[in-house]
Order: C-alpha cells, then structure tokens, then sequence
C-alpha cells in the first residue's frame, strides 16, 4: 500500500520560513510526479508546486519565487522550503503522487494524483 506522510507543518511569523517534508513508501520515489498542495478553511485545495520524474517543477503564481522544492531519493523524501511566509499562506499542506510513472511535465490539478497525505497545519501570524 502506497503511503504519503508530511511532516514540518507549524506556526510561524509573517516572514518566515518553514521547511515541509513528504516521504513516499512502496512507490519508487522519483519516477512519478509528486505535488504540493494546500487547503485553507472554507477554500477549494490549490496546486503549490509540483515535480516531475525528470526534475520539471512548477510553481503557483502565488508562491513562486518564495517556495522552492528539492529531494532526497536516499529518503524517497520531498521536501518543499516556504520562505517569506505570509498569513494567506496559512492552509492544511497535503503532498501527493501520481500514479502514472513517467508522466511528462507535472499537474497542479489535484484530480492527478492518486495518492494523498493526511496533511501537514500551516500557520503563518500576522
């Protein structure tokens, strides 16, 4: 059974930085497009970033520039930077996979992913 388990959620300060990471179990890590993406209450989930298996990423507008990823595979671990942190970056940030191996490019369309973390608090304060 695939599993998704993010970690580094937290409460921090306008400005600030946070380092969120996403281990991938019974899936080989790095041959299928990951993503991040993030829910806030009362908010639809929104594409972050995502990577693909030959190192492609995309970012939102809204973080690009401030939010950058980088990977483990001897952790099969992802991990997305967040820095300069802004209060309407607060959200439940969940990772994912895909289930397609090799896809090109990647989706910040969460209905590609077909495995999904519980999900990681994020809270930026004022």
């Amino acid at each position: 059974q695939v599993q998704v388990v993010e970690s580094g959620g937290g409460l921090v300060q306008a400005g600030g930085s946070l380092r969120l990471s996403c281990t991938l179990s019974r899936l080989t890590f790095g041959a299928y497009a990951m993503g991040w993406f993030r829910q806030a209450p009362g908010k639809e989930r929104e594409g972050v970033s995502c990577i693909n298996w030959s190192g492609s990423s995309t970012f939102a507008d809204s973080v690009n520039g401030r939010f950058t990823m980088s990977a483990d595979n001897s952790k099969n671990t992802l991990y997305l930077q967040m820095n300069s942190l802004k209060p309407e970056d607060t959200a439940m940030y969940y990772c994912a996979a895909d289930a397609v191996i090799g896809r090109p490019g990647c989706s910040l369309l969460s209905t590609d992913y077909a495995f999904w973390g519980q999900g990681t608090q994020v809270t930026v304060s004022s």
